[in-house]
């Protein structure tokens, strides 16, 4: 009596190539259709651990971490300077679900920046700004702005200097 074998059941050739398509892991460049590009860890197909990010549209980089696809974490956002191939540093800190949250520092021009603490992409609680001018304002933010208890120091050069005796007394 003749046997018959049954020829193994074979997947479909697509479940084997999506399956290693899946990124988990480190993995070298992936390239978005847009033209962004990511270099680092994945996890269930989303940016999860450290890695950079490189936005095609204005030329951002973002080097840091990452939770489920999200700015979470510490990094560091940087943008082109314009006329150079150079980057200048935007913004370090933390981050949670993709927004400045907790400690960090914003540069807002070469002697302009604020440091101190972030809520939902805004200046809040405890935080201290100094201008290109030289004032440095130290106190308590709300909504991005100067709320509550601070002190604004004017810059030598800003202050109206009196000797002892001369305001009239």
């Amino acid at each position: 009596m003749p046997v018959f074998k049954c020829p193994p059941k074979l997947e479909p050739l697509w479940k084997g190539w999506d399956q290693k398509a899946q990124k988990n892991g480190l993995r070298h460049q992936v390239y978005a259709v847009n033209g962004d590009h990511y270099v680092g860890e994945w996890k269930d197909n989303t940016k999860h651990g450290k890695g950079t990010q490189v936005w095609k549209k204005n030329g951002a980089i973002y080097e840091g971490d990452w939770k489920f696809g999200k700015r979470d974490g510490y990094g560091t956002l940087s943008l082109p300077e314009k006329g150079s191939r150079k980057y200048q540093r935007v913004y370090s800190g933390w981050w949670k679900e993709d927004k400045k949250s907790g400690y960090g520092v914003q540069f807002f021009g070469p002697k302009e920046y604020y440091e101190g603490e972030w809520c939902s992409n805004q200046r809040c609680r405890w935080g201290r700004m100094y201008y290109s001018n030289g004032d440095i304002y130290e106190g308590q933010w709300w909504k991005d702005k100067p709320d509550g208890e601070g002190m604004l120091r004017l810059s030598q050069t800003s202050r109206p200097w009196c000797a002892e005796g001369s305001l009239g007394h």
